[in-house]
């Protein structure tokens, strides 16, 4: 079975970026028109502009409008103004086939080789769906975090602090690409760029608006994130990370930070084999270990965000220059059937409803290969001896 499916795979209409850029792009026109009718989250993101615009308060309810409420910051009422001052249907449209072909786009330009993109854009094509259905911002962090560490590799880091900067000014998460810092080459040209681009992108909502405005609307971001903070643990579709797989699993009442800080020192022992900087594996694997750190240890995340973290479940899988074995291969598969099917229609109901969501089972996979993606780069070495990519 295995031999034949490499067989079918290994034909060129599989292995023709000229289909995945064409099934990506249709992923976004068909989640638009699947969407038409229900789109909550466009109307939340396309209500921030308009809110800016009308000098009106970016965190507060609106139910004339939507339900929920915007926990983007203020950067992102200026992001979203090219789809939100068109008819609706088409500024729909417009995002999710943005959102799909920017994370296309990012994979394509990446340093990746030709057979790790494919692999890369034929496995997390489901989940990209999933994220679109959501019309989420996730599949966009995917891009910049992707984007700013190649944008390092090739010493374009004026570029990649505009990415993370971006990132970290619309939704916190662009902040990991910091993680990069250590591996560019121009680490005072990194820094200063980083220093320009917040400047920047602060003050650049205000052109919608007044500085007052905009300075009172980023203080009522961070008050706006702590709140929806202690929010996240109660509600079924949030915290979908090891945090809330733990809490739910265990039934326990504890501070996040018990499972936090033993993460980051997991996450940083990396760092300390300076030796291995010089292998392209060890960096890339370690851009794994970021996507998917981001999604595992937020309490924000929800099903949607997946598609950062199997992008780097990929890239973990790829990057190796060592042969995978038959557990990596298995582990691979339950990556995808648990994490990426289970909230479809093609995974049994009975086990979606009674158990995946009520323990946040979802983060289950992706928690088990980052703590193998751990043990290995503290054990292994990355020299690329044999490319079994």
């Amino acid at each position: 079975m295995i031999e034949k499916c490499k067989e079918i795979l290994a034909k060129p209409f599989f292995r023709d970026f000229r289909t995945l850029a064409g099934l990506w792009l249709l992923l976004g026109v068909l989640a638009a028109v699947m969407k038409i009718h229900s789109h909550n989250n466009f109307l939340v993101f396309r209500g921030s502009f308009w809110h800016a615009w009308q000098g009106l308060p970016l965190y507060a309810e609106y139910p004339q409008e939507y339900w929920d409420i915007n926990h983007y910051g203020p950067l992102f009422s200026l992001v979203i103004a090219p789809f939100a001052v068109v008819p609706e249907w088409l500024g729909l449209l417009m995002w999710c086939v943005a959102l799909s072909l920017g994370l296309y786009v990012a994979v394509r330009r990446s340093l990746l080789t030709s057979g790790q993109q494919l692999f890369v854009l034929w496995f997390c094509a489901h989940e990209l769906l999933t994220a679109l259905y959501m019309q989420q911002f996730n599949i966009a962090i995917a891009a910049i975090i992707v984007g700013a560490f190649f944008l390092i590799e090739k010493e374009r880091d004026a570029t990649a602090a505009f990415l993370i900067v971006l990132g970290t000014l619309v939704k916190i998460y662009g902040i990991v690409g910091l993680a990069f810092f250590f591996f560019s080459k121009h680490k005072v040209r990194f820094v200063a760029a980083l220093a320009v681009w917040s400047a920047v992108m602060f003050v650049a909502p205000m052109v919608l608006s007044s500085p007052d405005y905009v300075v009172g609307q980023y203080q009522a971001w961070f008050t706006d994130l702590v709140s929806k903070n202690s929010e996240n643990g109660e509600a079924l579709m949030q915290n979908i990370s090891l945090l809330g797989m733990t809490h739910r699993v265990t039934g326990l009442e504890f501070s996040d930070l018990w499972l936090i800080l033993p993460g980051l020192v997991m996450f940083g022992i990396p760092y300390l084999r300076i030796s291995q900087y010089k292998n392209m594996a060890f960096r890339e694997t370690l851009l794994a270990s970021v996507l998917m750190f981001t999604v595992l240890f937020s309490t924000g995340s929800e099903s949607s965000g997946y598609i950062i973290a199997l992008v780097g479940v990929v890239i973990w899988y790829t990057a190796a220059p060592w042969q995978r074995n038959r557990w990596d291969v298995a582990l691979l598969i339950f990556v995808f059937v648990l994490t990426s099917l289970s909230p479809s229609d093609l995974f049994p109901a009975y086990l979606r409803k009674e158990w995946v969501q009520p323990y946040a089972l979802k983060a289950l996979p992706v928690t088990i290969v980052w703590f193998k993606l751990c043990y290995e780069m503290y054990v292994k070495d990355y020299r690329t001896i044999t490319n079994n990519r």
